[in-house]
């Protein structure tokens, strides 16, 4: 049997490439952050130019890309010129990078780059080094070729066609890893419907599954324009899974998390049609864990939002009188027999209140049972 022939690869080994190109991108770390440091190699991999990107903040997959194919920036003809959402053009940039290609065959002398080059593959050589692989050498036998490498500082050895096969199953999975990404950090305003039926059901896990990835985008996506900009329908529909989600932080014993999600809710509610919900359960967040005096001011808004005097007059009667405030508190009751709350409610608080005023009570009944 012949000797395999060693061809080293030291002169088309591709190491470091991708980041000695960013060191000459002014805007190449933007770029990375925005279409992901993985993508925008392939972009170059594939001759796919980059020439503007309108960024969608709140849904970053729905990003336009504008971008041409192999033409210098003052040679691109009108009908060259493309635009993609960036899951879309992510995808066209995996599409031709996974396809199948003509490869050279075996090269003859080690000094022949261009044939070493073409028969392991450009695209080859490109993507190793951006999955840490760094090949050290090619040996051809008349069974095939073998190469040689590192792989994360590990000696590995691979068949060319597995070599191959592999890349482009690591190009693969770049997709799907950010496409399930994408999934778990989008708003899907649809899922308010059914984080509203597991609230119902009291099943807190369930809505911590379904809006769990909200609070980090919506937080950015606040201070942008954009956010801004949002109609008083969205706010208020946003503001309604937030409070969904920060209840059942809570119930699941998460008390700080669901307070700050709340808050955010706050922010997203304003004055508007779900602000007074969001209030009530940020101050019933509070008395339950014993902090009547911070329940105070959110019951009390959400009683000048127009929340239901029934529920939002006995809260506030109860943490008015733990702080006792008893006068105060004996006004909430009032308001809340008013507004049709039940005296088997409201009188075990009208008690703790009468013992609490002492004579000032019996003064105050006197004159109410004389003046009807």
């Amino acid at each position: 049997m012949p000797e395999p022939r060693v061809f080293p690869l030291d002169s088309i080994r591709t190491d470091g490439w991708f980041e000695r190109i960013g060191e000459g991108i002014g805007s190449f770390q933007a770029l990375c952050d925005i279409i992901g440091a993985r993508f925008f190699a392939f972009a170059m991999i594939t001759g796919a130019r980059i020439t503007a990107l309108t960024v969608d903040r709140r849904m970053p997959d729905n990003t336009l890309v504008d971008f041409a194919i192999g033409a210098p920036s003052g040679d691109v003809a009108e009908g060259d010129a493309q635009r993609l959402t960036l899951g879309d053009f992510r995808r066209r940039l995996v599409s031709a990078l996974v396809s199948e290609e003509p490869l050279g065959p075996p090269p003859k002398r080690p000094t022949d780059t261009e044939a070493l080059q073409l028969h392991i593959g450009v695209r080859y050589l490109l993507l190793a080094p951006l999955y840490g692989y760094s090949l050290r050498e090619l040996r051809i036998e008349d069974t095939g070729s073998t190469l040689e490498l590192l792989h994360d500082g590990v000696e590995e050895s691979f068949g060319l066609a597995s070599f191959q096969n592999r890349i482009r199953t690591h190009v693969r999975e770049e997709l799907d890893r950010v496409t399930r990404a994408a999934g778990r950090g989008a708003i899907d305003l649809a899922k308010v419907t059914e984080a509203e039926a597991a609230a119902r059901d009291n099943d807190a896990v369930r809505v911590l599954e379904l809006l769990g990835t909200w609070p980090a985008p919506l937080a950015i996506f606040l201070r942008t324009p954009e956010g801004q900009l949002l109609s008083a329908e969205t706010r208020a529909h946003i503001a309604k899974g937030l409070g969904l989600l920060g209840s059942a932080c809570i119930s699941l014993g998460e008390v700080e998390k669901g307070e700050e999600v709340l808050r955010l809710a706050v922010q997203y509610a304003g004055d508007g049609a779900a602000a007074h919900d969001i209030y009530m359960r940020l101050g019933i967040a509070m008395l339950d864990d014993e902090r009547p005096g911070e329940a105070v001011g959110p019951l009390r808004r959400a009683a000048n939002l127009g929340a239901d005097g029934k529920q939002v007059w006995p809260l506030l009667a109860r943490a008015l009188l733990m702080r006792r405030r008893f006068v105060a508190a004996l006004g909430a009751v009032l308001e809340a027999k008013a507004a049709g709350a039940s005296p088997e409610t409201m009188d075990p608080t009208l008690k703790d209140i009468e013992t609490g005023l002492g004579a000032a009570f019996t003064a105050w009944r006197t004159l109410v049972n004389r003046e009807a």
